[in-house]
Protein backbone atom coordinates (compact mmCIF):
# COMPACT_ATOMS: atom_id res chain seq x y z
CA UNK A 1 0.00 0.00 0.00
CA UNK A 2 1.01 3.30 -0.70
CA UNK A 3 2.52 6.04 1.86
CA UNK A 4 0.54 9.73 2.04
CA UNK A 5 1.73 12.86 2.62
CA UNK A 6 -1.91 14.56 2.87
CA UNK A 7 -2.64 18.18 3.87
CA UNK A 8 -5.64 18.99 5.80
CA UNK A 9 -8.26 20.55 4.02
CA UNK A 10 -8.39 23.18 5.89
CA UNK A 11 -5.08 24.29 5.54
CA UNK A 12 -1.62 23.11 6.85
CA UNK A 13 1.79 22.53 5.52
CA UNK A 14 3.61 19.06 5.79
CA UNK A 15 7.27 17.90 4.64
CA UNK A 16 9.66 15.04 4.74
CA UNK A 17 12.98 13.95 3.67
CA UNK A 18 14.00 10.65 2.18
CA UNK A 19 17.42 9.90 0.82
CA UNK A 20 18.11 12.01 -2.40
CA UNK A 21 14.58 13.07 -2.17
CA UNK A 22 12.43 16.36 -0.29
CA UNK A 23 8.90 16.78 -0.27
CA UNK A 24 7.10 19.60 1.04
CA UNK A 25 3.56 20.81 0.46
CA UNK A 26 0.80 23.61 2.12
CA UNK A 27 -2.94 24.32 1.35
CA UNK A 28 -4.81 26.94 2.61
CA UNK A 29 -8.94 28.33 2.29
CA UNK A 30 -9.54 31.51 0.30
CA UNK A 31 -11.98 32.23 2.85
CA UNK A 32 -11.39 30.34 6.21
CA UNK A 33 -14.89 30.65 6.84
CA UNK A 34 -15.89 27.96 3.62
CA UNK A 35 -14.05 24.19 3.24
CA UNK A 36 -10.72 24.07 1.26
CA UNK A 37 -11.93 23.24 -2.67
CA UNK A 38 -8.27 22.35 -3.11
CA UNK A 39 -6.62 18.86 -2.65
CA UNK A 40 -2.83 18.02 -2.46
CA UNK A 41 -1.04 14.71 -1.70
CA UNK A 42 1.94 13.12 -2.17
CA UNK A 43 2.03 9.42 -2.03
CA UNK A 44 5.12 6.80 -1.86
CA UNK A 45 4.99 3.08 -2.29
CA UNK A 46 5.88 0.63 0.68
CA UNK A 47 8.59 -0.95 -1.57
CA UNK A 48 10.57 2.74 -1.79
CA UNK A 49 10.44 2.80 -5.90
CA UNK A 50 9.22 5.77 -7.52
CA UNK A 51 6.02 7.64 -6.16
CA UNK A 52 3.29 10.16 -7.29
CA UNK A 53 1.64 13.68 -6.44
CA UNK A 54 -1.44 14.47 -7.09
CA UNK A 55 -3.03 18.34 -6.94
CA UNK A 56 -6.78 18.94 -7.46
CA UNK A 57 -8.34 22.54 -7.68
CA UNK A 58 -11.93 22.01 -6.93
CA UNK A 59 -14.71 24.56 -9.20
CA UNK A 60 -16.57 26.36 -6.82
CA UNK A 61 -20.19 25.60 -7.57
CA UNK A 62 -22.69 28.49 -8.05
CA UNK A 63 -25.43 29.53 -5.62
CA UNK A 64 -28.58 27.42 -5.86
CA UNK A 65 -28.77 23.96 -6.95
CA UNK A 66 -25.92 22.14 -9.03
CA UNK A 67 -27.15 18.56 -8.41
CA UNK A 68 -25.45 17.39 -6.31
CA UNK A 69 -26.30 16.70 -2.21
CA UNK A 70 -22.48 16.32 -1.23
CA UNK A 71 -20.41 19.21 -2.49
CA UNK A 72 -17.16 20.44 -3.89
CA UNK A 73 -14.74 18.74 -1.09
CA UNK A 74 -15.81 15.94 -0.92
CA UNK A 75 -15.29 15.25 -4.46
CA UNK A 76 -12.10 16.63 -4.33
CA UNK A 77 -10.99 14.37 -1.59
CA UNK A 78 -12.99 11.23 -3.44
CA UNK A 79 -11.17 12.05 -6.75
CA UNK A 80 -7.86 12.79 -5.20
CA UNK A 81 -7.50 10.00 -3.02
CA UNK A 82 -8.55 8.04 -5.85
CA UNK A 83 -5.76 9.10 -8.57
CA UNK A 84 -3.21 8.87 -5.93
CA UNK A 85 -4.11 5.50 -5.16
CA UNK A 86 -4.05 4.21 -8.96
CA UNK A 87 -1.26 6.42 -9.77
CA UNK A 88 1.25 4.71 -7.25
CA UNK A 89 -0.47 0.88 -6.91
CA UNK A 90 -1.22 0.55 -10.65
CA UNK A 91 1.79 1.59 -12.55
CA UNK A 92 0.98 -0.39 -15.74
CA UNK A 93 -1.57 1.97 -16.15
CA UNK A 94 -1.03 5.49 -17.90
CA UNK A 95 -1.82 8.66 -16.27
CA UNK A 96 -5.13 9.34 -18.28
CA UNK A 97 -5.94 6.06 -17.53
CA UNK A 98 -5.38 6.37 -13.83
CA UNK A 99 -7.94 9.77 -14.10
CA UNK A 100 -10.25 7.85 -16.10
CA UNK A 101 -10.76 5.42 -13.49
CA UNK A 102 -10.81 7.38 -10.26
CA UNK A 103 -13.58 10.00 -12.48
CA UNK A 104 -15.71 6.46 -12.95
CA UNK A 105 -15.05 5.40 -9.16
CA UNK A 106 -15.97 8.61 -7.23
CA UNK A 107 -18.58 8.86 -9.86
CA UNK A 108 -19.80 5.94 -9.02
CA UNK A 109 -19.86 6.89 -5.49
CA UNK A 110 -22.56 9.35 -5.64
CA UNK A 111 -24.71 8.13 -9.13
CA UNK A 112 -28.01 7.05 -7.19
CA UNK A 113 -28.34 10.06 -5.17
CA UNK A 114 -26.51 12.90 -7.54
CA UNK A 115 -27.44 14.72 -10.93
CA UNK A 116 -24.08 13.66 -12.56
CA UNK A 117 -25.24 14.65 -16.06
CA UNK A 118 -25.70 18.44 -14.47
CA UNK A 119 -23.26 20.88 -15.95
CA UNK A 120 -22.16 22.22 -12.99
CA UNK A 121 -21.83 18.96 -10.77
CA UNK A 122 -18.81 19.04 -8.66
CA UNK A 123 -15.74 19.13 -10.85
CA UNK A 124 -11.68 20.00 -10.33
CA UNK A 125 -8.77 20.90 -12.53
CA UNK A 126 -5.99 18.08 -12.29
CA UNK A 127 -2.24 18.03 -11.86
CA UNK A 128 -0.66 14.58 -11.28
CA UNK A 129 3.22 13.55 -11.95
CA UNK A 130 4.50 9.86 -10.92
CA UNK A 131 8.54 9.04 -11.44
CA UNK A 132 10.30 6.05 -11.35
CA UNK A 133 13.74 5.73 -11.11
CA UNK A 134 14.08 6.64 -14.39
CA UNK A 135 11.31 8.41 -15.69
CA UNK A 136 8.96 11.24 -15.06
CA UNK A 137 5.35 10.64 -16.25
CA UNK A 138 3.14 14.22 -15.88
CA UNK A 139 -0.61 14.98 -16.37
CA UNK A 140 -2.79 18.59 -16.47
CA UNK A 141 -6.15 19.37 -16.98
CA UNK A 142 -7.81 22.90 -17.04
CA UNK A 143 -5.86 25.75 -15.45
CA UNK A 144 -3.62 24.28 -12.84
CA UNK A 145 0.12 24.58 -13.46
CA UNK A 146 3.09 22.21 -13.14
CA UNK A 147 6.77 23.45 -13.32
CA UNK A 148 9.30 21.43 -14.39
CA UNK A 149 12.91 22.45 -13.02
CA UNK A 150 15.39 21.16 -15.12
CA UNK A 151 18.83 19.68 -14.43
CA UNK A 152 20.07 23.19 -15.70
CA UNK A 153 18.14 25.61 -13.44
CA UNK A 154 15.31 26.19 -16.55
CA UNK A 155 11.81 25.90 -15.67
CA UNK A 156 9.63 24.89 -18.04
CA UNK A 157 5.62 25.37 -17.04
CA UNK A 158 3.34 22.62 -18.44
CA UNK A 159 -0.02 24.15 -18.96
CA UNK A 160 -3.48 23.63 -20.30
CA UNK A 161 -4.51 26.89 -22.32
CA UNK A 162 -7.83 26.29 -22.94
CA UNK A 163 -9.16 27.85 -20.76
CA UNK A 164 -7.50 31.46 -21.69
CA UNK A 165 -8.25 30.50 -25.41
CA UNK A 166 -12.32 31.14 -24.90
CA UNK A 167 -14.01 32.35 -28.00
CA UNK A 168 -12.74 36.28 -28.38
CA UNK A 169 -16.58 36.83 -27.59
CA UNK A 170 -16.51 35.63 -24.80
CA UNK A 171 -13.19 37.10 -23.41
CA UNK A 172 -14.80 40.61 -23.91
CA UNK A 173 -17.41 39.29 -21.82
CA UNK A 174 -15.27 38.91 -19.31
CA UNK A 175 -13.35 42.13 -19.83
CA UNK A 176 -16.80 43.80 -19.32
CA UNK A 177 -17.61 41.96 -16.25
CA UNK A 178 -14.41 43.06 -14.60
CA UNK A 179 -14.73 46.48 -15.63
CA UNK A 180 -17.74 46.92 -13.65
CA UNK A 181 -17.81 47.54 -10.06
CA UNK A 182 -17.99 44.91 -7.98
CA UNK A 183 -21.27 44.79 -5.88
CA UNK A 184 -22.85 46.54 -8.43
CA UNK A 185 -26.22 45.71 -10.09
CA UNK A 186 -24.75 45.82 -13.76
CA UNK A 187 -21.54 43.64 -12.85
CA UNK A 188 -23.56 41.00 -11.67
CA UNK A 189 -25.92 41.21 -14.90
CA UNK A 190 -22.78 41.18 -16.68
CA UNK A 191 -21.57 37.83 -14.79
CA UNK A 192 -24.71 36.49 -15.43
CA UNK A 193 -23.90 36.65 -19.20
CA UNK A 194 -20.55 35.66 -19.03
CA UNK A 195 -21.48 32.54 -16.70
CA UNK A 196 -23.52 31.84 -19.46
CA UNK A 197 -21.45 32.37 -22.53
CA UNK A 198 -18.64 29.83 -19.93
CA UNK A 199 -20.92 27.22 -18.88
CA UNK A 200 -21.73 26.24 -22.68
CA UNK A 201 -18.00 26.11 -23.78
CA UNK A 202 -17.38 23.23 -20.14
CA UNK A 203 -16.33 19.78 -21.28
CA UNK A 204 -17.53 20.41 -24.81
CA UNK A 205 -15.82 20.81 -28.10
CA UNK A 206 -13.86 24.28 -28.56
CA UNK A 207 -13.97 25.14 -25.02
CA UNK A 208 -12.24 23.47 -22.45
CA UNK A 209 -12.40 20.76 -20.11
CA UNK A 210 -12.42 19.62 -16.07
CA UNK A 211 -12.56 16.35 -14.12
CA UNK A 212 -16.74 15.78 -13.37
CA UNK A 213 -18.17 12.44 -13.78
CA UNK A 214 -16.96 11.47 -17.95
CA UNK A 215 -14.03 9.51 -17.67
CA UNK A 216 -14.07 10.63 -21.44
CA UNK A 217 -12.28 13.84 -20.57
CA UNK A 218 -9.18 12.37 -19.33
CA UNK A 219 -8.09 11.62 -22.74
CA UNK A 220 -8.27 15.62 -23.30
CA UNK A 221 -5.53 16.67 -20.56
CA UNK A 222 -1.79 17.40 -21.81
CA UNK A 223 0.72 14.95 -21.17
CA UNK A 224 3.90 14.21 -21.37
CA UNK A 225 7.29 12.13 -19.80
CA UNK A 226 11.18 13.51 -19.13
CA UNK A 227 13.48 11.43 -17.88
CA UNK A 228 14.06 12.13 -14.44
CA UNK A 229 17.77 12.33 -14.52
CA UNK A 230 16.88 15.53 -16.38
CA UNK A 231 14.97 17.30 -13.66
CA UNK A 232 16.09 19.09 -10.22
CA UNK A 233 12.27 19.57 -8.88
CA UNK A 234 8.06 19.07 -9.42
CA UNK A 235 5.99 21.89 -8.51
CA UNK A 236 2.53 21.53 -8.93
CA UNK A 237 0.11 25.02 -8.07
CA UNK A 238 -3.60 25.49 -7.85
CA UNK A 239 -4.50 29.01 -9.58
CA UNK A 240 -4.85 30.16 -6.31
CA UNK A 241 -1.10 29.91 -5.98
CA UNK A 242 -0.41 30.35 -9.69
CA UNK A 243 -1.51 34.06 -9.46
CA UNK A 244 1.60 35.05 -7.86
CA UNK A 245 3.18 34.74 -11.12
CA UNK A 246 0.23 35.23 -13.73
CA UNK A 247 -2.14 37.69 -11.74
CA UNK A 248 0.56 39.48 -9.57
CA UNK A 249 3.60 39.46 -11.53
CA UNK A 250 5.53 39.25 -8.71
CA UNK A 251 7.80 37.35 -10.47
CA UNK A 252 8.90 34.84 -13.24
CA UNK A 253 8.07 30.69 -13.02
CA UNK A 254 11.49 30.41 -12.10
CA UNK A 255 11.22 32.83 -9.44
CA UNK A 256 8.25 31.13 -8.01
CA UNK A 257 10.39 27.62 -8.03
CA UNK A 258 13.05 28.92 -6.08
CA UNK A 259 10.83 30.99 -3.89
CA UNK A 260 9.40 27.26 -3.35
CA UNK A 261 12.57 25.59 -2.91
CA UNK A 262 14.29 27.77 0.08
CA UNK A 263 11.66 28.99 1.88
CA UNK A 264 8.71 25.98 1.13
CA UNK A 265 4.95 26.14 -0.16
CA UNK A 266 3.67 28.59 2.00
CA UNK A 267 6.08 31.39 1.69
CA UNK A 268 4.52 31.31 -1.67
CA UNK A 269 1.07 31.49 -0.29
CA UNK A 270 2.03 34.00 2.04
CA UNK A 271 2.99 36.30 -0.77
CA UNK A 272 0.22 35.57 -2.68
CA UNK A 273 -2.46 36.28 0.35
CA UNK A 274 0.02 39.53 1.07
CA UNK A 275 -0.64 40.65 -2.73
CA UNK A 276 -4.79 39.91 -2.50
CA UNK A 277 -4.75 41.98 0.69
CA UNK A 278 -3.12 45.28 -0.69
CA UNK A 279 -5.51 44.80 -3.51
CA UNK A 280 -9.32 43.87 -1.63
CA UNK A 281 -10.96 44.96 -4.48
CA UNK A 282 -9.46 43.37 -7.40
CA UNK A 283 -8.88 47.29 -8.84
CA UNK A 284 -4.92 46.80 -9.66
CA UNK A 285 -5.28 43.03 -10.75
CA UNK A 286 -8.42 41.61 -12.36
CA UNK A 287 -9.13 38.23 -10.93
CA UNK A 288 -12.30 36.04 -10.45
CA UNK A 289 -11.80 36.02 -7.16
CA UNK A 290 -10.38 38.61 -4.38
CA UNK A 291 -8.85 35.48 -2.11
CA UNK A 292 -8.73 32.00 -3.84
CA UNK A 293 -7.89 28.18 -2.37
CA UNK A 294 -4.46 27.87 -2.80
CA UNK A 295 -2.58 24.86 -2.99
CA UNK A 296 1.09 23.75 -3.56
CA UNK A 297 3.01 20.34 -3.75
CA UNK A 298 7.30 20.62 -4.21
CA UNK A 299 8.92 17.30 -4.81
CA UNK A 300 12.82 16.93 -5.80
CA UNK A 301 12.69 13.24 -6.75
Amino acid sequence: MPTRAPADRGGTTASGRLPGMHIALATEPGDPQRPNEDYASVALPASGQGGALVLLDGVTPPEGDYGCAHGVPWFTARLGGAMLELSVSHRDMTLPEALAAAISRTADGHRGTCDLSHVRTPQATVIAARWSGVTVEYLVLSDSVLLLERADGSVDPVLDSRLDELPPAVRDLRAAVRALPRGSAERAAAGREYGRAVEALRNAEGGFFTAAADPAVAARAVTGSTPRAGLRSLTALSDGASRWVEVFREGSWADCVALVSRQGPQALIDRVRAAEAADPACAAFARGKARDDAAVIFVAP
